[in-house]
């Protein structure tokens, strides 16, 4: 038996800020008893559920999609969400297809531009939570005992996006978090070894790919421009 963790997480940092948050996850139970059995619902994608403080954040921050939808037409979307698709609709191999994923995303995306007061100050990233292959041809940063893995795609939709280009900025999952902690300078990280401790990755114009920092991981900031008017 796991025993339970006191790490903090990202959920609990935000709440400690009074920032608004949640997660929505694709064929929650309205009372939040998704059955393991569930061909649809993922148990396990559920998100802290290893922290002592996990029964809170259910009753609190985790709701189904179809929650999503109604916050995006309402225009009620907390400051900062989470969304997982339930397994018809992950695109994962198998049990899914890759057009699900992508018009389950669609939706999202399209929502949220159809409330332009809230697409006015929304950045939405698609991203897959792992690449499911046993080789990458790219650098692969050695930033503490695990390492990154090979790479997975990350979209960034948002008016403030830069657009049009592919970021060399090493980046991982991580880099959410630290999004997250800059953009609403939260001025902490999630612990004294966690990888948002890292420094932002100073670039080499003749090697892209490999920092002169390292270990450094990326906030993501250098995909939007905040400074244009839109």
């Amino acid at each position: 038996v796991v025993p339970p963790s006191t790490q903090q997480s990202i959920g609990d940092v935000l709440s400690a800020h009074n920032i608004p948050w949640k997660y929505y996850g694709g064929g929650f139970n309205a009372d939040g008893t998704g059955s393991a059995l569930d061909g649809s619902y993922c148990n396990i994608c559920n998100p802290f559920e290893y922290q002592s403080n996990y029964p809170g954040m259910v009753a609190d921050h985790m709701r189904d999609v179809t929650d999503l939808f109604t916050d995006l037409t309402s225009g009620t979307l907390p400051a900062v969400s989470y969304v997982k698709p339930d397994g018809t609709m992950d695109g994962h191999p198998a049990s899914s297809k890759w057009t699900l994923f992508e018009a389950f995303a669609k939706n999202i995306i399209e929502l949220a531009q159809s409330n332009p007061k809230l697409w006015a100050e929304t950045a939405i990233f698609v991203t897959v939570d792992e690449g499911g292959g046993y080789y990458d041809s790219g650098f692969i940063q050695p930033v503490d005992f695990f390492g990154t893995g090979p790479r997975i795609p990350m979209i960034a939709v948002s008016p403030f996006s830069t657009g049009g280009h592919i970021s060399h900025a090493y980046s991982e999952h991580s880099s959410f978090v630290k999004f997250v902690e800059r953009n609403w300078m939260l001025g902490t990280t999630l612990s004294d070894r966690s990888r948002d401790n890292l420094p932002n990755p100073n670039q080499d114009g003749d090697h892209a790919y490999v920092r002169r920092n390292m270990p450094a991981i990326g906030d993501l900031f250098d995909l939007f421009d905040f400074d244009s008017h839109h």
